[in-house]
C-alpha cells in the first residue's frame, strides 16, 4: 500500500470539474436544461455552435456537446442528480410540463421516499440520459 504525506495527498486529491453529455440536438437539450432543470448558461470557449455550458454548482459545470448519433445506455443507476428544495414542487412542475417521471422502482408519477425520509424521482432528458431529482437536505 502506498502512503502519501498530507501535503502530497492534497496536491493530487481530485474534485469534480464538469460533466459532459453528448446530445443529438443542442437547441432542444439547451432548452431542456434551462427550462426543465432551471440551469443558467455560462460562457464557453469554443464559440462554435456545438457547445453549451451550464453552472451546476460552485466551480462545477455541465457541458452539452452536439453531434451524438448513438443513444446512451438507459440504466437508471447511471444518472446525474440535482438537489432541489422541494421534490414535490418539482414533480408538480414536471407534471404540468407533461414530462413523465418515476420512482426508483419504475412506478410512473411516483416519488421514492427512502427510510430516512429523503425524497427522489427520476426522468429522462431528451437524449435518454437519466436525471435524479432529490431533496437538498
Amino acid at each position: 500500500m502506498l502512503t502519501h504525506s498530507s501535503e502530497a495527498q492534497q496536491a493530487v486529491k481530485p474534485s469534480i470539474n464538469h460533466i459532459a453529455l453528448y446530445v443529438k440536438d443542442l437547441a432542444i437539450s439547451t432548452n431542456f436544461y434551462q427550462e426543465i432543470i432551471g440551469l443558467d448558461t455560462i460562457p464557453e470557449p469554443f464559440h462554435d455552435g456545438k457547445h453549451v455550458w451550464f453552472s451546476i454548482g460552485k466551480g462545477i459545470q455541465l457541458h452539452i456537446i452536439s453531434g451524438s448519433e448513438i443513444p446512451p445506455q438507459r440504466q437508471r443507476q447511471t444518472h446525474t442528480c440535482f438537489a432541489v428544495s422541494s421534490v414535490d414542487a418539482f414533480a408538480a412542475s414536471l407534471t404540468k410540463k407533461k414530462i413523465e417521471y418515476e420512482n426508483v422502482r419504475g412506478e410512473k408519477s411516483a416519488i421514492t421516499i427512502r427510510p430516512d425520509g429523503f425524497k427522489q424521482l427520476y426522468f429522462l432528458d431528451p437524449d435518454g440520459y437519466w436525471i435524479e431529482i432529490s431533496d437538498a437536505k
